[in-house]
């Protein structure tokens, strides 16, 4: 049976659409097998400016409806109220109940098992919550509508991977709230997260908290305290993990092949260097979910949303992960 995923709009005023054009309708990924779920009329708008390949939008109703083929885009219409006043690259209200809308309908069909995987193109968080739905991002909102309990971020290439203890929320934050438990939570989903994806022995890396990991307790006492004792909690159940190492080296030698993937302590903490040395090919990807959910590694990028600029690349790096993962 053929694997079908879900790509979501994102936010229809960023460069979402054209990116998902650009992604489907030429080159290796035309014809996969995925349906779209967003505003049809903004889509046609993004096809008559001439800044992506020519597509033929074929609207569907029903994933049973697709027909996949060369230079040929299915998409499930969610549209907007008024498609016409939607303003490119704006911060508005509609566009983020949209996105909202686009993640809880390919949510819908992957838990009924219509689709068996989502890719995500960006959506604008400001504009979400002004539409009333108020979550730090995809991945906090996609725990959310599947009930999920355990989950984690993950950021993909093929040099580098990253999975976080925590993400959007503050750094001070953070320090109040870490804990043992999901520190070894996150180890674990680490070591099954990278099993299901081929590795047969994954060697895991767990970032600390402090400069030089604490520096045996000089610079904190973090890794003493928690992060230490979680690593050898998890080793003792058979994990091949490691740590806490220092953050300042523990990212350039997983990129160079000593670890498979590093746990990292906090958002910037992980972002940071996977952005720097994988920031067009980056996949976001949701572990800990009852199907496979990866993303796009980068925003709306609404300074240059539907002027034909926008790189494709991590958007169709999501879409064929996604297809091979699920």
């Amino acid at each position: 049976m053929t694997k079908i995923i879900a790509v979501t709009m994102g936010d229809p005023a960023g460069i979402g659409p054209e990116i998902i054009i650009k992604a489907l309708a030429e080159g290796e990924l035309s014809g996969t097998p995925a349906v779209v779920v967003g505003c049809a009329a903004t889509f046609r708008r993004i096809l008559a400016l001439g800044i992506t390949p020519a597509a033929e939008l074929r609207i569907i109703d029903d994933v049973s409806q697709a027909h996949f083929a060369p230079g040929v885009i299915n998409v499930i219409d969610e549209p907007l109220a008024d498609p016409q006043t939607l303003v490119p690259g704006k911060v508005q209200k509609e566009a983020g109940d949209l996105a909202y809308r686009c993640v809880k309908r390919a949510t819908e069909l992957a838990m009924a098992g219509h689709v068996q995987a989502i890719a995500t193109a960006p959506l604008n968080k400001e504009a979400m919550h002004s539409a009333g739905h108020i979550y730090p991002g995809h991945t906090e909102l996609l725990a959310k509508l599947t009930g999920s309990r355990d989950y984690a971020m993950v950021l993909y290439t093929d040099k580098l991977k990253v999975i976080h203890v925590t993400t959007h929320i503050a750094l001070r934050k953070f320090l109040d709230t870490l804990n043992a438990g999901r520190v070894e939570t996150v180890i674990q989903m680490a070591d099954t997260f990278l099993r299901r994806v081929g590795y047969e022995n994954p060697r895991i890396a767990v970032a600390g908290v402090n400069p030089h990991a604490g520096e045996n307790g000089l610079f904190g006492d973090e890794e003493i305290r928690i992060v230490g004792p979680s690593v050898e909690k998890m080793k003792a159940k058979g994990i091949n993990v490691a740590g806490p190492c220092p953050p300042d080296t523990v990212f350039l030698q997983t990129y160079e092949g000593m670890y498979d993937m590093v746990v990292a302590m906090y958002h910037d903490q992980g972002h940071i260097p996977l952005k720097l040395m994988g920031f067009y090919d980056g996949v976001n990807i949701t572990a800990g979910l009852p199907f496979i959910r990866t993303s796009a590694d980068h925003g709306t990028a609404f300074d240059i949303a539907w002027t034909g600029k926008a790189k494709s690349e991590s958007m169709a790096i999501s879409i064929q992960l996604a297809v091979q993962l699920a």
